[in-house]
């Protein structure tokens, strides 16, 4: 697992990212996609149980031998914290309330971050925005690794170290590229999340809240349902920039796996994607996809031919409109 990756730099691309042109085709061609773009209320009341579930689980670890807390995190609340940063993927489109109230879906996403113990909702609602817009762009766009990620991590070895240690990367990262200002949502983020986190800790003791914790940082790292981080945008098939999964682990994160077909209609929430792929098929049934997360995983760890260095990058033209 010693041998260092081919790959030295990004892949520099000086096209635009394809998603916007093929909007337009597939709208053109099926106006009716149209009437998909409503939010999902069915979303609010999933979250709700998830969170409620979450609530019983702090309790049941609160008196278990430490072993079993840490297995149940891994088990069971990394599957479901994991679930949770996808539902606040959907919030952050405006998905539960829908753009007309798009200050609901802010203080709802405060909500869905509770169980994750770690506040990030409102500063991951600004920097995916730019993700869609600026997708690859060279200092904007937070979800390309850096530098240092691309060099460092050029061994099987190092990758599989740089998988256990992706919900870190994800949260300092944006600190290097894209730095930004605080805004008072992410005050006020910070501290219900810092309250809550205190309040497990004071009425259920430490295991829970390190049970919490835990099953965030288990279920963003090494996980299966963590494969969509790399499934999404890394380069497998050179030209190829983003890729869609249509395994069965979609039923567990709002069909995040429907990558394409979200970044060609993000205002589309999860549930409705596959009617997209059903409706325009011509448009994706011919892209290179993925089954199995897994195996994801296991090449991104064992090909040399990839690395943190297998993504996309442009120079942005023109005036960017940033969150």
């Amino acid at each position: 697992m010693g041998s260092r990756v081919s790959r030295e730099d990004f892949e520099w691309v000086y096209t635009d990212q394809p998603h916007a042109d093929r909007r337009r085709e597939i709208l053109a061609k099926y106006p009716e996609i149209k009437s998909l773009m409503k939010p999902d209320p069915n979303l609010i009341w999933i979250i709700i149980m998830m969170f409620l579930t979450q609530l019983a689980a702090f309790y049941i670890v609160k008196d278990l031998d430490w072993k079993w807390v840490i297995f149940g995190a891994y088990a069971f609340g990394s599957c479901i914290n994991h679930s949770m940063t996808l539902a606040i993927h959907e919030i952050s489109h405006n998905a539960a309330f829908g753009n007309c109230k798009a200050m609901w879906n802010r203080w709802f996403g405060m909500f869905a971050n509770l169980p994750i113990g770690i506040p990030y909702s409102i500063s991951f609602k600004r920097y995916h925005m730019d993700h869609h817009r600026y997708l690859g762009a060279d200092g904007v766009d937070v979800d390309i690794p850096t530098d240092f990620e691309g060099w460092f991590f050029c061994t099987a070895f190092r990758k599989f170290i740089w998988v256990i240690l992706q919900p870190l990367f994800y949260a300092f990262r944006p600190l290097f590229i894209n730095p930004k200002p605080i805004t008072y949502l992410e005050v006020i983020n910070i501290v219900a999340q810092v309250t809550f986190d205190i309040l497990i800790y004071y009425f259920l003791g430490i295991k829970s809240l390190v049970y919490m914790l835990a099953a965030s940082l288990l279920g963003l790292g090494l996980h299966p349902i963590s494969g969509h981080f790399i499934a999404e945008h890394y380069m497998f098939l050179k030209g190829h920039e983003t890729y869609s999964y249509y395994g069965p682990l979609n039923l567990f994160t709002f069909n995040v796996g429907y990558h394409n077909e979200h970044h060609d209609f993000p205002n589309i929430p999860g549930k409705s994607l596959p009617l997209v792929r059903k409706i325009a098929a011509e448009y994706y049934d011919n892209l290179p996809h993925y089954n199995s997360w897994i195996k994801v995983l296991y090449d991104f760890v064992m090909d040399d031919t990839i690395s943190p260095y297998s993504r996309m990058k442009r120079h942005q033209k023109g005036e960017m409109v940033l969150e």
